[in-house]
């Protein structure tokens, strides 16, 4: 006991050092079975010794999300407190990404939901469910506040975003346009059983793993980076789960506040916000009365629609193309370039299927029903595309009567920067 006592400030430097050590020994220890040998040259793959995920687990990181977010809500709402809510982001960034490795992750939940959606036989697990849509549900009621301070992905950007530079307003619109085409092939790749391109191009759940390939790495690196000066990049460019909270927040019961009491119009908040997300007042306009034209609304009505109809035509187009992501048809393809233009097949998966003794019409024929999947669910997506693009024309030349300056509920992501330098503070 006195041992422990004299060293009690070396205790933890200890028990990570006996963690490590068991690490260290799973992994080190010897196979039950020899590897089987092989005459021609055979690459094995690399094992990834994952421990079992206890069910345990499973509630405790349901439990975990809802008290961050009604934590969250709480400090935005009630504690209009920015340093307080990046507490909440460092926890987040702890748990839901170091501890738990980025999984499960909500924004990776898109595609498990969309497969089983248009797979029967997919079970998709509850937990992935519950993360998928718990948060859609808190911005029902509250606005992003999982943007705010619980998603992992978000924190490790929030945390490193220091300098603020806004980005030209033609700029951000086009890139505001990535995240809703990464939903659409994201949602089509895990419908038809083709791939999950989230999971495969996340750039921190590697970091989180310690286990990514390097061009991901690079890619993270990159983003953190340049999040340094551009706040929350990934966030705002990039993540598909972003387009349904935003669609969810826009419809919140309660939402974020710029200021506790009557705005006085004083546009600091408009330069606090580095994500663009803070809508103009314009009291001269408000105090105004002007009609609404049928004819112009009628012309962008069916604006939109053209829009939707001709995205829709263009992907259906593309279906075949698209297609190639999924590996039976990439195998297809490489086994009729062999058939017709003499290009020898060479790849693992060409072997394979040679070796395995299954017949080139087979194979064939099902590249063909898989690039009929994709007919199938190509247009749809291309209209999401158009439709999506046309309302976000419709809202940028719409000028809307305000009378002060509030968050744009869809955009806003809840950070509270503009809480920190607006001049109205709570009464106590």
């Amino acid at each position: 006991m006195n041992f422990i006592k004299k060293h009690k400030k070396y205790l933890p430097l200890i028990f990570i050092a006996v963690m490590l050590l068991l690490h260290i020994t799973a992994y080190g220890q010897p196979q039950r079975f020899p590897r089987p040998e092989f005459e021609s040259g055979y690459d094995f793959p690399i094992h990834q010794f994952l421990s079992p995920k206890a069910a345990i687990w499973n509630y405790i990181d349901v439990a975990a999300l809802i008290a961050a977010l009604l934590t969250t809500a709480w400090i935005i709402l009630k504690r209009r407190s920015r340093h307080e809510l990046l507490w909440v982001s460092t926890f987040s960034l702890a748990y839901f990404g170091f501890l738990r490795e980025g999984c499960v992750c909500a924004v990776g939940s898109i595609q498990n939901v969309s497969l089983a959606l248009f797979n029967g036989g997919y079970s998709i697990p509850v937990t992935a469910l519950l993360f998928f849509t718990i948060p859609l549900i808190a911005a029902l009621l509250f606005g992003r506040v999982f943007c705010a301070g619980v998603c992992p992905l978000g924190a490790i950007q929030e945390l490193t975003g220091f300098r603020k530079i806004k980005m030209p307003q033609k700029v951000e619109a086009a890139l505001a346009v990535l995240p809703y085409v990464y939903l659409g092939l994201a949602v089509l790749f895990a419908a038809t059983e083709s791939s999950f391109i989230i999971c495969k191009y996340d750039p921190f759940v590697g970091i989180f793993r310690v286990n990514a390939p390097l061009a991901m790495v690079i890619f993270g690196a990159l983003l953190l980076i340049v999040g340094i000066f551009i706040n929350r990049p990934y966030c705002r460019y990039l993540c598909p789960y972003g387009v349904l909270l935003s669609l969810f927040s826009r419809f919140s019961f309660k939402h974020l506040t710029i200021s506790p009491a009557e705005c006085r119009n004083c546009r600091l908040c408009e330069s606090a916000c580095p994500y663009d997300a803070v809508l103009q007042a314009d009291p001269d306009f408000a105090n105004t009365t002007e009609k609404i034209n049928p004819k112009r609304y009628s012309l962008y009505l069916a604006m939109i629609l053209v829009l939707g109809i001709a995205f829709a035509v263009i992907m259906y187009n593309a279906a075949p193309s698209l297609a190639v992501v999924n590996n039976n048809v990439k195998l297809a393809k490489e086994v009729r370039a062999e058939k017709e233009y003499g290009i020898r097949a060479v790849s693992k998966s060409a072997v394979a299927f040679y070796e395995s003794g299954s017949s080139e019409a087979e194979l064939f024929d099902l590249e063909q029903k898989i690039i009929n999947r994709f007919k199938k669910g190509a247009p749809w997506v291309g209209a999401f595309f158009g439709i999506s693009l046309g309302i976000g024309f419709f809202r940028r030349i719409t000028r809307v009567k305000r009378q002060y300056y509030e968050p744009d509920k869809g955009r806003c992501v809840s950070c509270a920067k503009c809480m920190k330098v607006c001049p109205v503070k709570i009464k106590k």
